[in-house]
């Protein structure tokens, strides 16, 4: 199984990071990364990180530029695709059809071939064009999955509330994983 994964600029490039670190250690998917030069310098500002090191993370790296890359085809077979974090601008050229980039041209190529698209927007607060671009992606069957922290369960530190939500992420592909999401089990359940 191959899963397309897409860093950008916005802020949150750990989770872009963290579910490459996570399906890393699944043998039975081939991860293919594509990492604008906006999500290479957040990636540096919040995390330390050079381009190698999140590289190292996939099993294939594509250029942003190579608009010709096996994943801008749909004949090219994938699960679908996640864009962690999704910038605003990369919400908008897909919500537009504008496919100028190898991860816009992939996520559009992800929704004509009606695969799963799941889009981790990171901006707050939203205007109306944010708004309306999110309506769009969702109208067109993409999943837009703000990292909102659940904090139900109690987080007790930054890498509970990033692995809850990169494992709601895995969840939404039906991949399976271990210890990342405390499930709620009702009001009356276990609870954290």
């Amino acid at each position: 199984m191959r899963l397309i994964v897409a860093i950008t600029g916005a802020s949150g490039a750990i989770y872009g990071v963290r579910l490459l670190e996570q399906l890393r250690v699944l043998p039975e998917w081939e991860t293919h990364l594509i990492i604008s030069n906006s999500g290479v310098l957040t990636a540096s500002m919040e995390l330390g990180i050079k381009r190698a090191d999140i590289e190292a993370l996939a099993d294939v790296v594509h250029s942003v530029k190579d608009i010709g890359a096996a994943v801008s085809s749909g004949s090219f077979r994938t699960a679908g695709m996640v864009i962690a974090p999704c910038s605003m601008k990369t919400l908008a050229e897909i919500a537009n059809g504008l496919a100028d980039n190898l991860i816009s041209r992939a996520a559009d190529v992800a929704l004509k071939e009606r695969r799963r698209l799941v889009l981790l927007a990171r901006e707050t607060p939203l205007n109306l064009a944010h708004l309306r671009n999110m309506t769009a992606v969702t109208e067109m069957g993409g999943i837009v999955c703000p990292p909102v922290p659940a904090f139900y369960t109690r987080p007790n530190s930054l890498d509970d509330i990033v692995n809850h939500t990169v494992g709601r992420v895995l969840d939404l592909f039906d991949i399976d994983h271990r210890d990342l999401v405390q499930r709620w089990q009702g009001l009356n359940g276990s609870t954290p």
